[in-house]
C-alpha cells in the first residue's frame, strides 16, 4: 500500500519574500527530493495545507491509516522528514510508537486524523 506524504510549496513560514524568492516551502520539497524518498512513499507537492500560521508543513496519509500534519518544519528537517515517513510506510495501521518517531515528528504534530470508515455496502 502507497503512503503519500504532501508537502506544502506555497508556505512562506511567517515570512515576507523579495520578488522571486523560493518559498522555504518550494526548498523544503526540494530537500526531501534530494534527500531521496523511501520506497512505498509518493512525494505530492501542495498549494496549501491550512497550517499557514504553523510554518512549513507536511502530511502523511495512506487508505485505512491514521493521517498526520506536522508543521514547524524547514528544509534542514528533510532527513528526519523522510526517517519519518518511512516509519509511517512500516506501520501497518500509520501509528508509529512515539520513540520510534524522529524527534521533529514527536515535537511538531500539528493534527492526527483517523482513517476514513466507509459504512460496509447494503445487500
Amino acid at each position: 500500500m502507497s503512503v503519500t506524504l504532501h508537502v506544502c510549496i506555497t508556505c512562506r513560514a511567517g515570512q515576507t519574500l523579495a520578488e522571486g524568492e523560493i518559498p522555504p516551502g518550494a526548498r523544503l520539497h526540494a530537500a526531501l527530493l534530494d534527500a531521496g524518498v523511501p520506497d512505498g512513499v509518493n512525494l505530492v507537492p501542495v498549494e496549501c495545507l491550512s497550517a499557514c500560521s504553523q510554518g512549513c508543513s507536511v502530511a502523511l496519509s495512506a487508505p485505512g491509516r491514521w493521517s498526520y500534519v506536522y508543521g514547524r518544519l524547514s528544509a534542514e528537517n528533510a532527513q528526519d522528514v523522510i526517517a519519518g515517513s518511512a516509519a509511517y510506510a512500516a506501520a501497518p495501521d500509520g501509528i508509529v510508537p512515539w520513540r520510534s518517531r524522529p524527534e521533529i515528528f514527536r515535537k511538531q504534530s500539528l493534527a492526527r486524523i483517523p482513517p476514513v470508515v466507509l459504512p460496509e455496502a447494503a445487500e
